[in-house]
C-alpha cells in the first residue's frame, strides 16, 4: 500500500463530524429552493462542504462533495421517481434505479468541483471567493449541456424570490446569479480560513483575499443597485390580455377514451369563462386536446369551430402526426395557435425532448427497455424556433421542461419573440416539490430576456410574470383555474442576454482553463 493511499484511508476514518458537514450543506441547499423557498440560507450553504474539504486528501475530497451532490440532488428531484413509477408506468425497481443514477450522476459535478477546491486552496494563492464560484459555474453549465442537459436546482434559482440581486440575469443569465451566491459561500470562508491557509504557506499574501472582498462587495453593491434601478424605472409598452386555462385533468385520465368527450367539455366552459374577461388571447396546456389535431378530423373540426364562436387566439397544446414512416406514425409535442376565424395561424413543434418521458434515449442500445416502459412516448423533435405573429405581438411558446434551459428560450426572443407562453402538463409530478420549482424557472427567463411569462399549466402552477420577473398572478395545484391578466409587451430593447447568450458562462470557463493548466504547469516544473 502506498502512501498516498495510506493517506486516503487515514482520513476516511475521520471524526462523524467531518462527514456531518457535506450532509448539513447538501441539507441547506434543498430548503434554499421552492417550495421552502429559504433562500438566504444558499448564501452560506456551501461553507460547511468548503470546510470539511480543508487538508483532505484529494479523494475524501470528492467523496465529500459526493454527499453533498446525493443530498442536495435527491431532495430536489426525488420526483423524478413519481413522474416514472406512477405516471410513466415503469416498474418501482427500474424507477427507483433512474432516480439513484440521476442522483450519482448529478452528484458528480459536485464531487469533481470538491476535488478542484481542495487542490486548489492548497496549492495557489487564489482566493476561495474566486475559486469557488468559477468552478461552480462552470460545471453547472457543462450539466446543463451535457448528456442532453439537466439544469434543474442550478444554485441560482434559489434566489428567484430575490429581485433586487436577480435583475442582472439580463446580462450573465442565471449562472451569474449562481456565481454571486458562491462566491459569498467562498468570502465565507475566506474569512475563517486565512490564518489556516497562512500557516500551511507561510508566505502565502492576504491582498488577494482583501482585494477580493472588496470587489465582491463592489460587484453586489452593483447588482444590488443596478436591480433597484430596473423594479423602480417605469416602463411603457403596450398591453396585451391573456387567459390561461388550468383544467386539471388528472394524468391516468387525459387519454382514457371514455374521458375525451368530458375534458374537451371542460376546457370549453372554462373557455367561455375566460371569455367574460375579453382576452386577446387564450392558453390551454400542453397536450391538453385529447386526441391528435389534424388527424382525428371530427374533434379538430369541433375545436376550430369552437374557436370561431370565442373569436379571439387561442393557443394550445397536441400531440401530432408528423409523417408516417415504414408504417409507423413520427409524432411531434406540438402547440398550435388558431387565428379568431378558426384557422390555424402557427405551429410549433417541441425541440427539446425529455428522456424518458418523450423518448428513449439509448434505444438502440437497450431494446429491452421497449418492454419495460408502456406510457412513454416515442416523439420526434422539432427543429424551428418558431416565432408566432398575432397583432398584438410576437409568441414564443416553449413546451414543458424546455423554459429550463436558458440557452433554448433566448434563442427565441433573439429572434424576435416578445411575449413568452409557456404551456406545460406537470401532473406527470404530482403533489411534489417539482410544479414549484419548475415555475420559479420562468421568472429567469422573464428577466434574461426582458420579456413577460404566461404559463399555462394542466394541474398547475399557471400563471403570469412581468418582464421584471415580478409574479403578477399564480393559481394553486390540482384545481381548475382561469386566470386573465394585462401584459406590458416591448417595454424593453433586446437585453444583452437575448443578444449575446452566456459569454458570462464561457469566460468562466475560460479562466478554469487557466487556473487548471497553470496549476498544472508549476506542479510539473517542480
Amino acid at each position: 500500500m502506498n502512501s498516498r493511499t495510506k493517506a486516503f484511508f487515514r482520513q476516511s476514518s475521520g471524526t462523524k463530524l467531518d462527514f456531518l458537514m457535506p450532509v448539513i450543506s447538501g441539507a441547506l441547499l434543498v430548503l434554499s429552493f421552492a417550495p421552502l423557498d429559504l433562500y438566504p440560507l444558499a448564501w452560506i450553504a456551501l461553507v460547511p462542504l468548503l470546510a470539511s474539504l480543508w487538508d483532505k486528501h484529494i479523494k475524501m475530497a470528492f467523496l465529500y462533495g459526493m454527499i453533498t451532490g446525493l443530498v442536495y440532488f435527491t431532495g430536489t428531484v426525488y420526483w423524478v421517481f413519481t413522474a416514472a413509477n406512477v405516471y410513466g408506468k415503469i416498474p418501482f425497481v427500474p424507477s427507483a434505479l433512474i432516480v439513484i443514477a440521476l442522483c450519482f450522476y448529478l452528484a458528480i459535478y459536485v464531487g469533481v468541483f470538491s476535488m478542484i477546491f481542495n487542490r486548489l486552496i492548497k496549492v495557489s494563492q487564489l482566493p476561495a471567493l474566486i475559486i469557488a464560484p468559477v468552478f461552480w459555474v462552470t460545471l453547472e453549465f457543462l450539466r446543463s449541456y451535457a448528456l442532453t442537459g439537466f439544469p434543474w436546482s442550478s444554485l441560482g434559482y434559489s434566489q428567484y424570490k430575490f429581485l433586487p440581486m436577480i435583475q442582472v440575469a439580463d446580462i450573465t443569465g442565471v449562472y451569474g446569479i449562481s456565481f454571486l451566491v458562491a462566491a459569498v459561500n467562498g468570502a465565507v470562508f475566506d474569512l475563517i480560513y486565512l490564518s489556516k491557509r497562512q500557516s500551511k504557506m507561510p508566505l502565502f499574501p492576504s491582498w488577494p483575499m482583501i482585494a477580493g472582498l472588496i470587489g465582491l462587495s463592489i460587484i453586489i453593491v452593483f447588482c444590488l443597485s443596478y436591480g433597484l434601478w430596473r423594479l423602480g424605472a417605469e416602463t411603457k409598452g403596450s398591453s396585451v390580455r391573456v387567459s390561461v386555462i388550468q383544467g386539471n385533468i388528472e394524468q391516468d385520465k387525459k387519454w382514457d377514451i371514455n374521458l375525451q368527450r368530458a375534458i374537451i367539455d371542460t376546457y370549453k366552459r372554462l373557455t367561455l369563462n375566460a371569455v367574460n374577461d375579453s382576452p386577446d388571447l387564450i392558453a390551454w396546456p400542453e397536450t391538453s386536446v385529447p386526441f391528435i389535431f389534424g388527424y382525428d378530423k371530427v374533434l379538430s373540426a369541433e375545436i376550430t369551430e369552437f374557436q370561431q364562436q370565442i373569436s379571439t387566439y387561442l393557443l394550445f397544446g397536441s400531440t401530432k402526426v408528423k409523417d408516417v414512416k415504414d408504417g409507423k406514425y413520427l409524432l411531434n409535442n406540438s402547440a398550435v395557435l388558431l387565428s379568431p376565424d378558426g384557422k390555424v395561424a402557427s405551429i410549433y413543434d417541441k425541440i427539446h425532448l425529455v428522456p424518458f418521458g418523450e423518448y428513449i434515449p439509448l434505444k438502440w442500445l437497450f431494446p429491452f427497455i421497449d418492454e419495460l416502459v408502456t406510457a412513454i412516448g416515442d416523439f420526434t423533435p422539432g427543429k424551428e424556433y418558431t416565432i408566432m405573429e398575432t397583432p398584438y405581438g410576437s409568441l414564443s411558446t416553449p413546451i414543458c421542461y424546455e423554459i429550463i434551459f436558458p440557452g433554448l428560450v433566448r434563442k427565441f426572443t433573439f429572434r424576435g419573440a416578445d411575449i413568452i407562453i409557456t404551456v406545460t402538463n406537470d401532473a406527470w409530478f404530482g403533489r411534489s416539490s417539482a410544479p414549484y420549482q419548475h415555475f420559479s424557472k420562468a421568472v429567469f427567463r422573464a428577466i434574461e430576456n426582458r420579456v413577460p411569462i404566461a404559463r399555462a399549466a394542466n394541474t398547475g402552477i399557471s400563471g403570469f410574470i412581468d418582464a421584471k420577473g415580478r409574479i403578477k398572478n399564480k393559481s394553486d395545484l390540482f384545481v381548475e383555474a382561469v386566470l386573465t391578466e394585462n401584459l406590458e409587451v416591448g417595454a424593453f430593447k433586446k437585453s444583452f442576454y437575448s443578444k449575446y447568450g452566456d459569454l458570462f458562462s464561457f469566460l468562466c470557463i475560460i479562466i478554469s482553463i487557466i487556473v487548471i493548466a497553470n496549476n498544472l504547469y508549476r506542479g510539473g516544473s517542480k
